[in-house]
């Protein structure tokens, strides 16, 4: 709900093109690290090919819905080296936002950079580069949902169609891309419509405002043309006078479920923000955080709960300034059920956004385009994909490589916010070597009687004033070139460190 600040920000910010370049970290990994071939759905459980289960735990990268008419950011950096530092940090799937815009004939990205970087996507339409894009992804072991976002770049709509773009667009160009990646499972689902909201209705009967019956004949239509596709239907607005967000209320599933021909290849998706995005009635409840278990259970929740169907959480986030949101996304995490506590049987979840340019929420990279948010990626660790291995991918350097090498790597320490009882700092561990780190610690030390009192992405022990921190299953590895991260939380204040190094392990 409440999304044109968010969007209006993500457009206007891409319109630059920053005359730095970041360099390309190494390709990932080739395989399918993230869960064999298509996936299927088995109760509230997600199966890959294998029939074993997997759980989808990414990031939406958003642009191709816009203006630009191709994922933001390339501006900065090369598509590749995105692709990179995703799979480095532990996420395993990309939601792909995108409008209508790009699938007529002649569309055209821009604010791509092709100096010493994005050379391969010169000359290219959208289209063309979504392919480069899903392309690499799939070299690197990561998965794809396709998230048909708007009818236009011009904003999002509140049903599925608008008097410029009629259901018959929708549906024909929803086919199309169903039939462009046919037997390339690094797609592995479209989501149909982002964020119905009112006058959307849920089983209504109404075919003009009736969402459900609107993904059902979309549904049908996509597995028509490819019935390996996950079918990812959001939410509604307004169910029997009960509100939230656009595309976050699932009430109406208990008594007017989705039906489709293909069986095993629904999916619900919900959205929920916290107050950076817009206040809700729940927020100022007197036992928030508390009572948010029981607002998503009644919402989208108990689907999962009742074994009806898979829940994914396509979008949420925040710009965590206000501590209401800090404890939002804490209790959100929790309940979508750690990684180490139920594997795989957990709430699927797509993070907003990868982008830093996102006006109300913000993005995993700062404004940099480079530079990970330390903080939030710690938020999201305990429910990072299980299975999944952020490894570096072949190549000079690489397994196998007979030329020899070293590893190497070193540790810059940073304090983002002392408030004299206690600071918040951040290291970023760069590879220096000539070969992907496999693991690494970092050691320092405090001149003072600090402790940690949180740490995320690593692991720690504490002697005296010395610190050593371990990465995190999902971090260790770090390709030539590339940097991993992690924050910590210590008190007292004046958290400054001396004698900081990176140790490759």
């Amino acid at each position: 709900m409440f999304r044109t600040l968010r969007r209006a920000l993500c457009v206007a910010a891409a319109l630059l093109l920053p005359l730095a370049g970041v360099q390309s970290a190494r390709a990932g990994a080739v395989g399918e690290a993230a869960g064999a071939g298509y996936w299927h759905t088995s109760g509230r459980q997600i199966l890959d090919a294998a029939g074993k289960p997997v759980r989808i735990a990414g990031v939406n990268w958003f642009g191709f819905e816009t203006a630009n008419h191709v994922v933001h950011g390339l501006w900065a950096r090369d598509y590749k080296s995105m692709i990179d530092q995703m799979r480095s940090l532990g996420y395993n799937t990309i939601r792909m936002p995108y409008s209508d815009d790009i699938l007529k004939p002649g569309t055209m990205p821009d604010s791509i950079s092709h100096d010493g970087k994005n050379a391969d996507l010169r000359g290219l339409t959208s289209l063309q580069v979504l392919d480069r894009i899903v392309a690499y992804a799939g070299q690197s072991g990561l998965k794809i949902v396709l998230d048909r976002h708007r009818p236009d770049a011009a904003g999002q709509s509140a049903l599925w169609y608008t008097a410029s773009v009629p259901e018959s667009t929708w549906i024909t160009n929803l086919k199309a891309l169903a039939t462009r990646y046919k037997g390339n499972s690094t797609v592995i689902g479209i989501d149909l419509h982002n964020e119905p909201h009112d006058p959307a209705c849920w089983g209504c009967g109404d075919t003009s405002r009736d969402w459900r019956l609107a993904a059902q004949r979309a549904g049908n239509a996509v597995l028509s043309a490819n019935p390996e596709l996950l079918i990812m239907v959001e939410g509604v607005q307004s169910y029997n006078g009960t509100n939230g967000w656009w595309g976050g209320n699932l009430m109406g599933v208990a008594q007017h479920p989705v039906q489709l021909d293909v069986p095993n290849r629904l999916v619900y998706s919900a959205h929920d923000y916290a107050t950076s995005v817009a206040q809700q009635s729940w927020f100022s409840d007197p036992s928030f955080p508390a009572n948010m278990p029981g607002i998503w259970d009644k919402y989208w929740g108990y689907i999962f709960k009742q074994n009806i169907a898979p829940v994914w959480l396509g979008e949420f986030g925040t710009t965590l300034q206000s501590p209401v949101d800090q404890k939002w996304l804490a209790e959100l995490v929790k309940y979508l059920r750690s990684t180490s506590a139920h594997g795989a049987d957990g709430f699927h979840w797509t993070f907003w956004s990868w982008n830093p340019n996102s006006g109300d929420t913000g993005g995993i990279l700062k404004d940099d385009w480079q530079t990970v948010d330390t903080v939030k990626d710690g938020y999201l660790a305990s429910v990072k994909a299980p299975g999944f291995d952020p490894g570096p991918g072949p190549g000079p350097g690489g397994p196998g490589d007979p030329g020899g090498g070293n590893a190497t790597c070193s540790a810059a320490y940073t304090v983002g916010s002392d408030w004299g009882g206690g600071f918040n700092a951040e290291v970023k561990v760069t590879n220096t070597g000539t070969l992907p780190l496999k693991s690494w610690k970092v050691t320092w030390t405090w001149s003072g009687s600090q402790k940690v009192t949180s740490m995320w992405n690593a692991s720690h022990t504490q002697n005296g004033a010395t610190v050593t921190a371990v990465n995190a299953a999902h971090n260790g590895s770090v390709p030539v070139g590339g940097s991993a991260g992690f924050g910590l939380g210590g008190a007292p204040g004046g958290g400054g460190a001396t004698g900081v190094r990176c140790t490759a392990t």
